[in-house]
Parts: C-alpha cells; sequence; structure tokens
C-alpha cells in the first residue's frame, strides 16, 4: 500500500508516467422492443425484457495526473489479452515514456509469463524493459486509479444497455477522445498518514 501511495504523492513525470490498468467484463445486451425516445417532458422508455449477446472484457488505462487514459475492448481477459494490451500501451499510447510505472491488481494474468508466453523472447524482454510493475495489497483493488476511471466510463459511457461489439468500441473512442481532449484528471487525496490514521489497527506487526 504505501509503494502505491508513494508512487501517486510524486510530481508527475512524463518519461516515467504511473499508469493504472485495470479491467472490466461488459455484457452486450439488446432490446427485444424498440425504446420509446424522450420528448420534452418524458424520459427515454425502455422494456424491462432483452436480449442477450454474449460478453466481452474491457481494459482501462488512466495517468491520473496528466490526464490521460485509454480503453480497448477485447473478446476475452486471458493473459495474451493482458500482454498484447500493454505493448500497445508502449507503443502506442505513451510513446514517450522511458519506463511506464505500472499499478495493477493481484490478477494471476497481470505478471512477467503472461508475455513469454505470448511473445518471442527477445519482443518479451523488450517489452518488460519498459515496464515496472507495482501491485495493489490482496483486498486493496481501491488503490487503484484505474477503478475510479472505469467508474466515470460506467456512469458517463458504458453504464446502459450497448448490444454489440462495435456499438461499445465506436462509444468508448468518443468517450476516450473527449476525456482526453478535457484532460480529466484524477485528484488523489489519501495519503500515508490517512492510511495510518484509519487502518492502522489492521497492520500485521
Amino acid at each position: 500500500m504505501y509503494d502505491i501511495l508513494d508512487l501517486y504523492q510524486e510530481p508527475h513525470d512524463p518519461k516515467r508516467p504511473v499508469v493504472g490498468v485495470d479491467e472490466r467484463p461488459k455484457q452486450l445486451i439488446g432490446e427485444k422492443k424498440k425504446p420509446i425516445p424522450m420528448k420534452p417532458g418524458s424520459p427515454e422508455k425502455m422494456d424491462y425484457e432483452y436480449v442477450r449477446n454474449g460478453s466481452v472484457n474491457i481494459f482501462v488505462a488512466v495517468d491520473h495526473k496528466r490526464g490521460k487514459r485509454d480503453a480497448k475492448v477485447t473478446d476475452r481477459r486471458t493473459k495474451k489479452d493482458f500482454a498484447r494490451y500493454i505493448k500497445r500501451l508502449i507503443d502506442e499510447v505513451f510513446l514517450d515514456a522511458e519506463v511506464i510505472r505500472l499499478v495493477v491488481d493481484n490478477l494471476n494474468t497481470h505478471n512477467e509469463s503472461a508475455f513469454y508466453e505470448t511473445f518471442k523472447k527477445e519482443e518479451a524482454e523488450r517489452i518488460l524493459s519498459k515496464i515496472e510493475f507495482h501491485y495493489t495489497p490482496i483486498h486493496g483493488s481501491w488503490l487503484n486509479v484505474a477503478e475510479i476511471e472505469i467508474s466515470a466510463m460506467d456512469a458517463e459511457c458504458t453504464g446502459r444497455r450497448i448490444e454489440d461489439k462495435k456499438t461499445l468500441i465506436d462509444e468508448l473512442l468518443a468517450w476516450t477522445v473527449r476525456r482526453n481532449k478535457d484532460g480529466k484528471k484524477i485528484d488523489w487525496r489519501f495519503t500515508k498518514e490517512d492510511a495510518d490514521r484509519k487502518l492502522s489497527k489492521h497492520y500485521v506487526s
């Protein structure tokens, strides 16, 4: 916990950004009946019945001090999906970074073996040379700023019925571009001192 909180207290360094990464499953849900559009004085009306169209995974990454985020839809959430997404962050999203300090939870896909199982050794080592893993404690995933970004994503974009993968990808792209253009940052205020005051009774001596 202290490791993560120390990272969040550092000034922003574009060459060594702190980037929170997390995933969120998303059910694709269609309408059995066409919704009644909203009109003045009356909200949109949807039938309670719906059609399940499967599910996908959404990777979300956020540099909370710069106000930059990325989101990508994948069919699954395997080690290979994780490794390919981190490669995307290095090669496409945070091109200028020398090292990405990656904040992730303890999911069994979030480790170095994912890269060796996905890429050839040389490529895996190239990617890993540009990553510094920082793990949230067990039962402490709330320390990952990506969870806050995912909450914003749900509130502003994905927390509604979306019937197919293409629509979800298009909606997420529009949402991501808008938030990046607006430079939406996350003002993290919880410090080590706050942790000691509120959580010290749970510490192991």
